[in-house]
């Protein structure tokens, strides 16, 4: 099997823009540290739910014109928030900014039953579709997007739910064909999805059953319209325990003995002072050759 990557995880919400710069600068120093990501919230889903919350493809542009060697992205971008022609031209200009090093993280969007997500759309007057309709929507999206990416020439597209005239995306990102993508999810019709679009495909940590669960049917979706399923590198998103690391190490073990080979470290803020090469001692290179 390929060796694992890690990356690390700074949700922007209830800390300051320094706090979250200094911590993706150490981890650019720290090699056993492959990426990095934000997380795609407009307010706040834990905390304070008055409290600060960065947009996070402004911010992650930020990040990507101060840092130098991570891959990047966002943990997942909620695909009800942007149209998709736009969220395109906005990753190309990250891809550029970085060097090439973008990560396209993109999901259906918030839960439904989870209410601090759920006040963001009305807060920011924009629509939330039902489950099925949302999840039609990320399949066209990222077909569309892929498209503005690649394509030689202004087009046209009629979709169910897009319709676009004279497309076009010029610049193309750095990255050839296109940046990879990552779908986050859990669903069978989010893993539909994924399937035929991912190249990655990420999913939260927990009963590890269940995760292994999830991947199995991946395998299955991916079989059934003929694409082998080792192409779609297998994510999980876990949480870091400062206080009982070994908790986290075991879930790492987990997952790797279950396929996964791209793991999202989240580490809670205040961030302690060197950090990163605390997550990379404790938490990466004991899993690593």
């Amino acid at each position: 099997m390929s060796t694992p990557t890690f990356g690390i995880m700074t949700a922007p919400a209830q800390v300051g823009y320094d706090e979250i710069l200094r911590v993706w600068q150490e981890a650019d120093a720290v090699e056993a540290i492959g990426h990095a990501w934000l997380y795609d919230h407009l307010l706040p889903i834990f905390g304070d739910p008055d409290g600060p919350a960065f947009e996070g493809w402004t911010l992650l542009s930020a990040l990507a014109a101060r840092t130098a060697r991570l891959r990047l992205g966002l943990l997942v971008t909620s695909n009800r928030f942007r149209p998709p022609a736009l969220l395109a031209k906005m990753a190309t200009t990250v891809d550029i900014v970085s060097g090439g090093r973008l990560d396209l993280g993109i999901g259906v969007g918030s839960r439904p039953d989870h209410p601090l997500a759920r006040r963001e759309y009305e807060a920011h007057g924009l629509p939330f579709h039902d489950t099925a309709e949302a999840t039609a929507r990320l399949s066209e999206a990222c077909e569309v997007i892929k498209r503005l990416w690649t394509s030689p020439a202004p087009f046209d597209h009629d979709g169910a739910h897009l319709h676009l005239r004279g497309a076009f995306g010029n610049p193309k990102p750095v990255q050839h064909p296109h940046p990879p993508i990552l779908i986050g999810g859990r669903s069978k019709a989010t893993l539909r999805v994924v399937a035929e679009h991912a190249d990655i495909w990420n999913i939260p940590g927990g009963d590890i059953a269940d995760v292994t669960e999830r991947s199995a049917l991946l395998d299955r979706y991916c079989e059934d319209i003929g694409r082998d399923p080792a192409d779609v590198v297998r994510s999980i998103h876990l949480p870091v325990s400062y206080d009982r690391p070994s908790t986290t190490r075991s879930a790492v073990a987990e997952a790797l003995d279950a396929g996964f080979r791209h793991f999202v470290l989240s580490i809670a803020s205040a961030y302690p002072a060197g950090v990163a090469a605390w997550v990379a001692d404790e938490l990466i290179r004991p899993h690593l050759p």
